[in-house]
């Protein structure tokens, strides 16, 4: 992917973000890896609704700002994502996001890794909970690091949720189908709670999920 082609890839998974209401205000974050150290991402204080190409800051691994967009700062929250790049080398774009549903879970301390949906057991695994820290903080970024050896998806208490991937597709798409499963985990809990699939076909899920080109995520034991 170019640069041109990741700016507007970028504002893209933004509006679609805004759109979804998986972002309010200026909520959430968005990166692309360019280069072995070098990261495109979007700006503090500004909606994912109004982003546009030139917005975007070009960061290094460091946090230092090597390509500026005027009048636009880069976010305190890109910490998380360099750690995110710097625990994982496949790792080439990250999204932040606060979808209200599954930002519910992680408020309520309730983690979604039952294995009820084949969908969410494909894509997701399970999706854990790393505790809390400030948001912009150092704290936030190494909270989440014992859960990004095994899982692309993550929720984090009190505050959203970050997804990461092999590409800015596969990351937003992860981001998608943690806040589906979180509305439909929600939906039954209400009607009396989740009924788990047979162990042999949580098994059939899983080895579907291998044959997928991307990083097998992690599993809670449930044998």
């Amino acid at each position: 992917m170019t640069e041109n082609e990741a700016r507007e890839a970028i504002c893209e998974v933004g509006h679609n973000l805004w759109q979804l209401g998986f972002v309010a205000a200026n909520d959430g974050n968005i990166s692309v890896k360019l280069d072995e150290d070098v990261f495109l991402a979007t700006p503090t204080g500004t909606s994912k609704r109004i982003l546009r190409p030139e917005m975007l800051i070009m960061v290094n691994g460091k946090n230092e700002v090597i390509k500026e967009a005027k009048g636009y700062k880069p976010s305190s929250e890109f910490k998380l994502h360099l750690r995110c790049y710097k625990e994982r080398p496949e790792i080439n774009a990250v999204v932040h996001a606060h979808p209200p549903t599954a930002t519910g879970f992680a408020i309520a301390h309730v983690p979604l890794d039952d294995y009820s949906m084949p969908e969410a057991i494909i894509f997701l695994g399970s999706v854990p909970i790393a505790p809390y820290d400030t948001p912009g903080s150092v704290g936030l970024a190494d909270s989440i690091i014992p859960f990004l050896k095994e899982h692309d998806t993550i929720l984090m208490e009190n505050h959203g949720a970050v997804c990461v991937g092999v590409d800015l597709t596969q990351a937003y798409y992860r981001m998608e189908t943690l806040e589906h499963y979180a509305k439909v985990s929600l939906v039954a809990r209400q009607l009396g709670g989740a009924h788990p699939l047979p162990k042999d076909k949580i098994d059939e899920c899983v080895e579907i999920g291998k044959s997928f080109p991307i990083r097998h995520p992690g599993y809670k034991k449930y044998s």
